[in-house]
């Protein structure tokens, strides 16, 4: 039997899920790894940093998926 694709609103579901793991990962690993190079921050700047860093990729995963569909044409 054949499954039925996913729902526009399950796919919206996905992405900011998706998006809320990996900018709080990124979090997490910069209160870990900065201060093994020196590096000190508050959880404010961490989480501004998390912030940019989670746009930059939202944007290239936007920018890659809409080549990849202009290459699949």
């Amino acid at each position: 039997m054949r499954r039925a694709g996913q729902s526009r609103t399950m796919s919206l579901v996905e992405a900011l899920a998706n998006v809320a793991v990996g900018f709080t990962i990124a979090v997490l690993t910069q209160r870990a790894v900065f201060p093994l190079f020196g590096i000190v921050t508050t959880v404010s700047t961490d989480l501004a940093i998390g912030a940019v860093f989670t746009l930059v990729s939202i944007v290239r995963s936007y920018l890659m998926r809409r080549l990849f569909e202009r290459l699949l044409r």
